[in-house]
């Protein structure tokens, strides 16, 4: 059986994290590794300084490690430091919001907990899925209960695509997946392999009452009108499935690399 080391950003109290390790736990051995609150908004950072503090408890009946720290500290540790073997999946997720187009892509903690992944060598995947209107804002029994079943049947599409890449491999070329989903997923959602849309936010801060600012998401912008970029997906209602290459070199016209370029 393959071991399956899941984490998420949404810490502990996730309502998608027993939905996802009940579905995975048929696939494999899961491992449950997970901030012990919430760490959205971080990518990939790594703890330098604090000291990282992690506790064996458990939740709706799941053992799990807590974890004082970031998803990609969770994956770091759940890699190389609490356990005597290495996964050979690492699950991310689910997030409770969609992380399509570059913009989130590069913002978010459950993307940045498969990119560690990757760093690590272990085969990767991210699962997001979108919030659904009546749930946002909300926090607690309210959430859980505007979310119904929701988490159930994302769990159940994720755990089918994991068992694909379980059984074909990761492709050539091919170092992490990103997975987003529409709120109402369901086995019959239609899925496309999408490419990340090129996007922009705005402004992240408004003033606090008390002085300083407050992180306040207010816009994303596409960049381009791909009909398969995974942005796009997501609006036709469509799963999208996004491999990821994790190489950010471009090329540059001749003449300009003569201008940057000197030799001894």
């Amino acid at each position: 059986m393959p071991i399956i080391l899941i984490t998420n950003d949404d810490g502990i109290d996730s309502p998608t994290l027993a939905p996802l390790t009940r579905a995975l736990a048929r696939l494999g051995n899961v491992r449950v590794v997970v901030p012990d609150t919430e760490r959205s908004w971080i990518a990939k950072a790594i703890t330098r300084f604090d000291v990282v503090q992690v506790q064996a408890t458990e939740r709706d009946g799941i053992a799990l490690h807590a974890v004082s720290g970031s998803p990609a500290d969770c994956v770091s540790l759940g890699v190389h430091t609490l356990y005597p073997d290495r996964p050979d999946l690492v699950v991310s997720g689910i997030n409770l919001g969609l992380n399509f187009g570059l913009a989130f892509l590069l913002s978010s903690g459950t993307v940045g907990a498969a990119f560690e992944g990757w760093i690590a060598g272990i085969p990767s995947i991210a699962f997001s899925m979108a919030i659904p209107n009546d749930a946002y804002g909300l926090t607690g029994v309210r959430r859980i209960a505007a979310l119904g079943s929701r988490p159930v049947s994302a769990a159940q599409v994720a755990a089918e695509i994991v068992e694909t890449l379980l059984q074909q491999g990761m492709p050539a070329g091919v170092d992490c997946f990103s997975v987003n989903m529409p709120a109402d997923v369901t086995l019959d959602t239609p899925r496309v392999v999408a490419r990340v849309t090129r996007s922009r936010y705005g402004p992240l801060f408004v003033p606090a009452p008390e002085g300083g600012y407050l992180h306040r998401f207010q816009s994303l912008a596409a960049l381009e009108s791909a009909p398969d970029g995974d942005m796009q997906v997501l609006q036709r209602g469509a799963v999208a499935i996004t491999p990821l290459r994790l190489d950010f070199s471009a090329s540059v016209p001749e003449e300009f690399r003569e201008a940057l370029e000197r030799t001894s």
